[in-house]
């Protein structure tokens, strides 16, 4: 049996290999190595010829989805506006067509012919834990499993590799669809019986824990569950094995932490899978002062792949007062910027602890949990609103909603126009009442159409056949003035771009199901769909004058796919689960590189 330290340098060394993969180059600056520039030179570090650029300059489309008058598009479809962009330290100086680009290549510029590639302006997760994407490779991953016995089995094979008594950790069994027939402790607790095994759920609102594991949490009948939370009993009074919503801290805290250079090593690994994947940024939903710490290391290493947009989490309250104390930190230049506060008013919908205005369709006398059980710090989040920080709320249910609207009109005061200003967000607004749709003006709605293309099997048992209709509800919310951000709330769910355009534009899952979507009347356009993934959520970043568009004078944050997603999410969206990404450029620095682009 190898020791400690070996198993932990096999996962180390897997975290590294996420960097190096075959197919990709890597590089880390726009100039070639000793390029200097000369006085006077006007030439670009780096044309980028070739492509079917959209540069998203024109106006927002229409609250039905409608394209502006002066946007690309007619009855034939999408036609790219430009062709070429040329890029001179970390900012556009050009787009355009390839033949105006050529006054700016010099002897020392990179030129990229991108073959006919799609370019449009750099894509953003706007709700990630990108801790967790770079952990994936130290835990049992059960994302896709749909049964007890089927994640005991990897968890056994799992266990083979490390030494008795130490935690195994694994995620990703849906606690949403399980939450009829949740597993208990003891298939685990026999199959793995030498080690403490925690299993999150794929929205980390379940735990699943054996026996050994529950011993070393001290978790018996006579443990009180936290308030907002839940610790599910047989008959007996004996814990079954499952944790729910705020109770899941009994277990999760019985973990050994990863060391600060572990926890670095597994934002840098996820932030570099992000680069791949096609983002230039990631807002990062509640960060702890451990994770800042390793967001902050990097940056002033210089070694952030793409822009972090952090929201401080609320749940811990000395980091809060600490940066109360300081004020946000709006200098992009390491691309950390801090200026947001992440906290919770409610649970999930899947674990039945969204907090609902009605009994569950599938739970008579249960509504949910809220407020202090959610770990929500009123007083706290209204201090971080007033100076200065922009307030991120996590809401689900219907009644969640609108008492989070009620706690942001009132730290405002009512006034309209205070919204806008400080974009205050709702994070997820996944069920609304049909009253409060209007409220949203102005409000930041963060939302996942992975969600609905996952959610659907079980979320009108929860809700019922009314109450559904205002659930991931898109175009009410446009309709209503609200402004909408798309992303992925990884790693509960894929984070793939294309997954989440074809999700937003049908309303169907992988498997195209159901053939005319669910409740296809609110899916939205391509367009709307990649602005949530872009335009829109650069504005709700603050970004909006530096980002968010493809033109001369912004940050040079673009990204490059083989697929048109305008034309090919209006002519044929089940062609998108295809797409590519071939290139992901941030700050005028390739993040990631397809090497069947070429480059000379």
């Amino acid at each position: 049996m190898r020791n400690r330290n070996e198993i932990y340098g096999e996962m180390y060394r897997g975290l590294c290999g996420l960097l190096r993969l075959s197919s990709l180059v890597i590089v880390c600056g726009a100039l070639l190595p000793g390029c200097q520039r000369v006085a006077g030179d006007e030439s670009a570090d780096m044309l980028i010829t070739g492509g079917k650029v959209y540069t998203f300059t024109w106006d927002d489309p229409a609250a039905d989805g409608a394209p502006a008058m002066n946007a690309p598009h007619s009855s034939a479809g999408w036609k790219p506006d430009a062709e070429a962009i040329a890029v001179r330290g970390s900012r556009i100086v050009f787009v355009g067509s390839s033949r105006d680009a050529e006054k700016y290549r010099g002897p020392r510029t990179r030129v990229i012919d991108l073959q006919g590639a799609t370019v449009i302006p750099g894509l953003v997760d706007s709700h990630t834990h990108v801790a967790g994407l770079g952990e994936k490779q130290s835990r049992v991953d059960l994302i896709g499993v749909q049964t007890e016995e089927e994640a005991v089995a990897r968890v056994v094979a799992f266990a083979a590799k490390v030494p008795k008594g130490e935690w195994i950790v694994g995620r990703g069994w849906d606690e949403g669809a399980w939450a009829n027939h949740y597993p208990t402790m003891k298939l685990l607790s026999e199959r793995v019986p030498d080690h403490p095994v925690m299993l999150v759920g794929l929205h980390s609102f379940a735990a699943w824990g054996n026996r050994l594991a529950f011993e070393r949490a001290k978790i018996t009948r006579d443990t009180q569950a936290p308030a907002g939370g839940t610790i599910v009993k047989d008959r007996d009074g004996e814990p079954t094995g499952i944790l729910r919503d705020r109770a899941t801290t009994l277990l999760t805290s019985a973990v050994p932490p990863p060391t600060d250079d572990q926890l670095k090593a597994y934002v840098l690994a996820g932030l570099n899978v992000m680069a791949r994947d096609g983002y230039v940024a990631v807002h990062e939903a509640g960060a702890d002062l451990r994770l800042m710490r390793a967001f902050e290391s990097l940056a002033a290493e210089g070694k952030l792949p793409v822009r972090v947009y952090a929201m401080l989490s609320a749940r811990d309250a000395d980091l809060c007062r600490a940066w109360l104390a300081k004020g946000p930190k709006l200098d992009t230049a390491d691309k950390l910027t801090v200026r947001s506060v992440k906290a919770f008013y409610d649970g999930a919908l899947g674990s039945r602890g969204a907090l609902l205005l009605a009994d569950y369709s599938d739970k008579p006398g249960h509504r949910g949990v809220s407020g202090p059980g959610a770990g929500f710090d009123q007083k706290l989040v209204a201090e971080m609103m007033k100076g200065g920080f922009q307030v991120a709320i996590h809401a689900i249910g219907d009644a969640g909603n609108r008492e989070t609207l009620n706690f942001i009109e009132g730290v405002n005061g009512g006034k309209e126009n205070s919204r806008s200003n400080t974009r205050d967000r709702i994070e997820h607004a996944q069920v609304v009442h049909p009253d409060d749709f209007r409220r949203f003006a102005g409000i930041i709605a963060s939302m996942q159409p992975p969600h609905c293309a996952e959610d659907k099997a079980w979320a009108e048992d929860r809700l019922g056949p009314e109450r559904v209709k205002g659930a991931y509800a898109w175009r009410s919310l446009r309709r209503n003035g609200a402004r909408l951000i798309f992303n992925s709330d990884l790693v509960g769910s894929d984070h793939n771009i294309f997954y989440g355009l074809h999700s937003a534009i049908t309303r169907r899952d992988k498997q195209l199901q159901p053939p005319n979507g669910w409740y296809p009347e609110q899916r939205v356009t391509p367009e709307e769909a990649i602005r949530a993934y872009s335009t829109w959520a650069a504005y709700a970043a603050f970004w909006e004058k530096e980002s968010g568009v493809i033109a001369a004078g912004r940050w040079a944050d673009i990204t490059v796919m083989d697929i048109d997603p305008l034309n090919v999410g209006e002519s044929d969206p089940a062609r998108l689960l295809q797409g590519k990404i071939r290139m992901t450029m941030v700050a005028g620095q390739i993040a990631y590189y397809f090497g069947d682009l070429i480059s000379r």
